[in-house]
């Protein structure tokens, strides 16, 4: 399979935005991105440098729910910003805030205009992923949710992975190559150290459109190799890469999928239980991050 690594690339338009930020004094909101190629190699080589070894100073959290968003929201004591820099009317929610001199941005897809329910899956998470990125200038994002697991792989009820690789589930297009296209396999920024420190549990996370599992579904999974199923992870993870921006994935398991409960009625059940999980892992991850660069992670 094609393989895709989150990375500081030296000729990234990440890379040289940084670099422009660092040698302009400017902070990273006020900074527009570079053109891509632009300056010498030297130059980025030097800017890649600094990039790399500089503290993280700003995270972006991006979570589907507003029950999943709310707790991390009130741990760090976020406020909402009434004016955020998105499209006028779109109903994504943005939440600000400082923790331990680290710029905290929490974005939720907010609820559906229409049918007034929470804006999962991959569209809205990859809507809201570019838009954010574009506005908020993140060192590193953070893609928090629930989501299913598979006992099989050893998920239980509970458990939080941080996920190695990610790829899509429900992109069949069998032509060579663009079936590589489709799966879209991309490995999550590498983060030996928080995984050691925290005891989290670690494996592939496959996403998808559908809360079921339909039996194109299940295969496509286990081509996947994947232990944990959601329905956002990958098109943010595809939005991180083309922008050349690090991200992390932390899930934790509401229902098991290859289990005897129905999907939904077991999601609805641990929902409340889990996300608490979530909430302390999301946190154990932040104070880890505070004060170190990526290389440490």
């Amino acid at each position: 399979m094609i393989h895709h690594r989150f990375s500081w690339e030296r000729k990234s338009s990440g890379i040289e935005r940084k670099g422009r930020e660092i040698e302009t004094g400017k902070g990273i909101q006020g900074t527009a991105m570079a053109p891509h190629g632009e300056g010498s190699d030297g130059a980025v080589e030097a800017m890649a440098a600094q990039v790399e070894n500089h503290p993280i100073s700003s995270i972006l959290i991006i979570i589907a729910m507003q029950t999943e968003a709310l707790p991390v929201v009130n741990k760090f004591q976020l406020t909402e910003n009434p004016h955020p820099a998105f499209p006028k009317g779109v109903p994504w929610v943005h939440y600000h805030g400082t923790y331990k001199e680290i710029t905290i941005n929490l974005v939720w897809p907010g609820k559906d205009l229409t049918l007034g329910v929470d804006s999962v899956g991959t569209i809205c998470a990859s809507l809201v992923a570019y838009a954010s990125i574009q506005a908020l200038q993140p060192d590193l994002i953070i893609n928090a949710g629930t989501a299913g697991g598979f006992k099989a792989k050893g998920a239980g009820i509970g458990d939080v992975f941080l996920a190695s690789h990610v790829a899509f589930h429900d992109r069949r297009i069998p032509i060579p190559v663009f079936d590589l296209y489709g799966v879209g396999l991309r490995q999550a920024c590498s983060t030996p150290n928080l995984l050691k420190e925290l005891n989290l549990k670690t494996g592939k996370l496959s996403t998808g459109d559908s809360l079921d599992m339909s039996p194109q579904d299940e295969a496509s999974i286990t081509a996947n190799d994947a232990t944990v199923k959601d329905m956002e992870g990958a098109a943010v993870a595809y939005v991180a890469d083309l922008l050349k921006v690090p991200v992390i994935f932390v899930k934790a398991i509401t229902d098991i999928v290859d289990g005897e409960k129905p999907t939904a009625e077991e999601f609805l059940q641990n929902l409340a239980a889990v996300t608490a999980a979530l909430d302390r892992a999301v946190t154990q991850v932040i104070d880890y991050i505070s004060g170190k660069c990526l290389p440490e992670l």
